[in-house]
């Protein structure tokens, strides 16, 4: 076990769980002085509307519901980029992916490697999670608690996986940021055994959550369950597409078009795909396996449990399966479709359950909430970047503060590179290939499509000075300039999209609502589902 930073008061705690001794006042409240378990649950692109709780009429997650019915919704609830690796990084050290320049999923090109045609070459970042930052899991794990994560890590490899970051045990994670091979078993995953043949993966995880569970029931926990779901590939049972395809069908006629160009790249606007559904309802099971097991050791009154997702749903890239509308784009895109999350506490000692919030939070602010909300000092050094939502949990405020973002990257769905700031209810983008702005008022336009630039310049003015001023604090990296960038050629790329891409992928997304659908070798396996 990695202790790095333990202090001396922690080393107390560690005697005083081991000996049953009484622990040191203002650690931790809660039933007989027990410390709380956590039980941290984080979705892979799953986006805002991708749950039947957040309005979805298609998806069901009755599981993942049940946590924001039990907990607090926070209504804006944001990742802190567009894309995977970023998030998770800012979730696991409690800073921007600006300030850490982890700031594109790792593996993607950087700088002159990038082959695209495209006017920057986008900015280098780092490909690790930096071992001289304490992440969340070292800070549960020096205070004395197991710590235990399951499934997608892609925060680096050998050298920087899970166990080089506070967690004592392992099941999956790694560098691949997909499923190596596909949601059934065998898994091709080197930090996990593969199961029987036809073993679906969300389940899996969800079981190996459990077996932690149930083997550390006596003492506090850290579990840290990361599924791989929904990323692509898109891939469920015969039996749940079967389900939602049925179920497509009754909601009424298959629309004339799944797809809308909006810029750059065709963007699904209809929750429609039955494979993406039973993805949906396979992690929800999952989640459910999980609480259940809660309850039955009688844990669940002194367990806090958080669910969120890293990025927007995939309306765009990765299979374009999902369709995050009223909010405008997706992964990898720069508007509210792209950063806008499902984001879940609950704990023990709240008095009402099912409550809303609408105070903007981010996913920097999980690391000091947890310590706060489990009695352990904050560490503000560390999560820097990062505010205690407790006092929001207690039905208090916060004080007014804005949010930022940095993604100086192009990506696999169409996103622009670009910087962000939210402050209340205005929102201001600025690209950095032409330096322009566009300026939202979220609350009015929640869908993004009225630029209030001309109507707002002192909007604009403020809120582009104070996100200058955060990207120089930060010493963000920026893109270049493309040498080989050749206009015409991007020019005849946007008609291909228009006349060859969107076509073809209406084509095939009808085709999976029909009963004659046939899905590559392997897809169809039975789990007993």
């Amino acid at each position: 076990m990695n202790f790095r930073n333990t202090s001396t008061i922690a080393a107390i705690m560690l005697l005083s769980f081991a000996f049953d001794i009484e622990p040191l006042n203002g650690f931790y409240d809660g039933a007989e002085n027990n410390p709380p378990n956590v039980v941290f649950i984080l979705a892979d692109d799953l986006g805002w509307r991708d749950l039947s709780n957040e309005g979805s009429s298609f998806y069901e997650s009755p599981h993942i519901d049940r946590i924001a019915n039990e907990g607090m919704k926070f209504t804006r609830g944001y990742a802190t980029c567009q894309v995977c690796s970023p998030s998770r990084a800012s979730l696991m050290t409690g800073k921007y992916p600006a300030r850490l320049n982890i700031t594109d999923w790792i593996g993607a090109a950087e700088g002159a490697q990038w082959k695209r045609n495209t006017k920057l070459l986008p900015a280098t970042y780092n490909h690790e999670l930096p071992a001289e930052d304490e992440t969340l899991a070292e800070a549960f794990q020096a205070a004395g608690y197991r710590t235990f994560f399951a499934g997608k890590w892609h925060l680096g490899g050998e050298g920087s996986l899970p166990t080089d970051h506070g967690f004592e045990f392992n099941i999956g994670g790694h560098h691949r940021g997909s499923p190596p091979g596909g949601y059934f078993s065998p898994y091709s995953n080197p930090e996990m055994e593969s199961g029987p043949k036809g073993e679906l993966l969300p389940l899996r995880l969800g079981q190996e959550t459990v077996k932690f569970i149930e083997q550390h029931k006596n003492e506090p926990f850290f579990a840290y369950l990361s599924f791989y779901s929904v990323h692509g590939p898109i891939q469920t049972t015969e039996k749940l597409w079967k389900k939602y395809r049925d179920k497509a069908t009754q909601l009424g006629d298959a629309p004339e078009s799944r797809f809308l160009i909006d810029r750059t790249t065709p963007v699904r606007q209809v929750q429609d795909n039955p494979l993406y559904a039973g993805m949906v309802e396979s992690m929800d099971d999952a989640v459910g396996m999980v609480l259940a097991t809660l309850d039955r050791l009688d844990l669940a009154d002194n367990t806090i449990v958080v669910f969120t997702s890293d990025n927007g749903g995939v309306s765009a890239g990765d299979g374009k399966a999902t369709s995050n509308l009223p909010l405008r784009g997706g992964k990898g895109r720069q508007w509210e479709g792209g950063i806008r999350e499902p984001f879940y506490i609950k704990w023990p000692g709240s008095t009402t359950t099912g409550q809303q919030c609408d105070t903007p939070v981010i996913g920097t602010d999980l690391y000091p909430t947890l310590l706060e909300l489990a009695g352990l000092p904050l560490r503000p050094d560390q999560h820097l970047d990062g505010l205690s939502l407790v006092p929001l949990l207690e039905g208090q405020t916060l004080p007014a503060r804005p949010l930022f973002w940095h993604y100086p990257h192009y990506g696999n769905q169409g996103g622009e590179p670009s910087s962000i700031i939210t402050r209340g209810k205005w929102k201001l983008i600025h690209y950095l290939e032409d330096q322009r702005y566009e300026l939202y008022d979220i609350d009015a336009d929640i869908s993004e499509t009225n630029n209030v630039l001309d109507q707002h310049p002192e909007i604009q003015e403020s809120l582009a000075r104070e996100l200058k001023s955060w990207i120089a604090e930060m010493d963000a990296r920026q893109p270049s300039v493309n040498p080989n960038f050749d206009l015409k050629k991007q020019q005849k790329e946007m008609i291909n999209i228009r006349d060859k891409q969107k076509p073809s992928l209406e084509r095939q997304h009808s085709q999976f609502l029909k009963p004659s659908f046939k899905p590559p070798q392997g897809w169809w396996e039975e789990t007993g589902k």
